[in-house]
């Protein structure tokens, strides 16, 4: 069964917003066994969103749309559908009783006739319920496919796609089964593992796939399986994935989603309850900003300095002077001493230092652009390493961020 995905709205066309709406909306139509065909960006512009429906309808059974949604000349999806469907507006007392609850407990200018129109839907829709937003979400099933209507707004989005919209496909159409089982490797290249799995590659059933996505400093292996079977689906999942394990079960450090090795390194932190601080120099807080981005992190996490300049490394964190200039700010010895001084100012069992070259010049250091130093003192102990990281500015950060939680889980696990 296959689904299309149709975004509304110039300011995703001239680059102003990114479309983050797609990728959530596909993540969760393949999670109940829809698989995206299209996705199509349009303006807003009626021409171009009738021409993209009538191409949708032609290849998928569910027409998802965000955007075009609103209270002034925005609202041109409702308009649109009318004419496609041959529909006219009618009122919904739904909606419009949402909008005075919305305007009464959170706006303070008086509801106007213009946001009143918000309660104005196609008569052949079905209103689902926005529970964070005035402009309501749409479903209108004709000739067996069903066509998807929700605001544009990213969390009113996702709450309709979670609340409603799934629920209802869920009821409305017999679907198969998709499987995925994403397993996250560091340390070692696409080729490089590709040529070590090979042989288990070429044995896979015909009804599981395997993709390599490749990132910063890491590789995702994505197992897909598919078809009417669920139960089989489960169970080839699980013994191709004891195969793979057996195989570079020494890199892979966890599963997507619930396991990333950030996850990970949280997780042991708190069973073992230790405690964990950061000096960040060319990482600029990216570790920190990782960590914390989990729940319950204040639990190990207890602070970070963000010592970008020579200046800082010295007079916040405590380097010696005389130890920058004898060996550069990029340094395994300036390392080692901000993990350490880092530990000490923040009374953490461990801390974790960066110093780098990410370019484009070399700054205050002659170290060559993408030389890395990560160091990471114990309580018994420090240790340092160096890397080469390319060229590529983005690249250096995110590739010596993921090495960074590698180095860290490798040394929490002799505890």
């Amino acid at each position: 069964m296959f689904a299309e995905i149709i975004t509304i709205g110039d300011e995703i066309l001239i680059g102003q917003i990114v479309d983050t709406n797609s990728v959530f909306i596909a993540k969760e139509l393949n999670k109940i066994g829809i698989s995206v065909y299209q996705i199509t960006s349009v303006q807003d512009e009626k021409v171009h969103i009738l021409q993209a429906l009538e191409e949708a309808r032609s290849r998928a059974q569910i027409v998802i749309m965000t955007g075009g949604l609103g209270p002034t000349k925005d609202d041109i999806t409702k308009r649109t559908l009318c004419e496609y469907f041959n529909d006219t507006m009618v009122e919904s007392k739904e909606v419009l009783h949402n909008v005075e609850k919305l305007f009464k407990q959170y706006i303070s200018t008086p509801i106007s006739e213009v946001n009143r129109r918000q309660a104005l839907v196609p008569s052949k829709a079905t209103v689902l319920h926005n529970a964070y937003g005035t402009a309501p979400g749409m479903w209108i099933l004709e000739a067996g496919t069903a066509y998807v209507s929700m605001p544009g707004v990213p969390f009113e989005m996702r709450n309709l796609m979670i609340n409603a919209v799934i629920p209802k496909i869920a009821e409305t159409f017999k679907r198969p089964y998709i499987l995925h089982k994403t397993f996250i490797t560091y340390g070692v290249g696409e080729s490089a593992i590709a040529a070590k799995i090979a042989d288990w590659e070429d044995g896979l059933p015909p009804f599981v796939k395997l993709a390599y996505l490749p990132n910063l400093g890491k590789v995702r292996l994505r197992l897909s399986a598919k078809g009417e079977d669920k139960d089989l689906l489960a169970k080839t999942v699980e013994e191709e994935s004891k195969k793979l394990y057996a195989i570079i079960g020494d890199i892979i450090h966890g599963l997507e989603d619930d396991q990333a090795i950030e996850n990970v390194v949280a997780k042991l932190f708190t069973a073992k309850k230790l405690t964990l601080s950061t000096a960040e120099s060319f990482t600029g807080g990216k570790i920190a900003q990782q960590i914390t981005a989990i729940p319950g992190a204040s639990v190990y996490f207890k602070g970070s300095v963000v010592s970008y300049a020579t200046e800082a490394k010295i007079e916040v964190l405590g380097v010696p002077k005389d130890l920058v200039d004898a060996h550069s700010v990029v340094s395994s010895e300036v390392a080692v001493s901000m993990a350490k001084n880092v530990r000490k100012l923040m009374k953490t069992d461990f801390g974790i230092a960066t110093t780098g070259n990410a370019g484009p010049t070399k700054g205050d250091s002659d170290a060559e652009v993408g030389t890395v130093y990560i160091a990471i003192a114990t309580p018994n102990d420090v240790i340092v390493a160096q890397f080469m990281m390319g060229n590529h500015r983005e690249k250096i950060v995110q590739k010596a961020t993921n090495k960074a939680f590698e180095l860290l889980q490798k040394e929490i696990l002799k505890f």
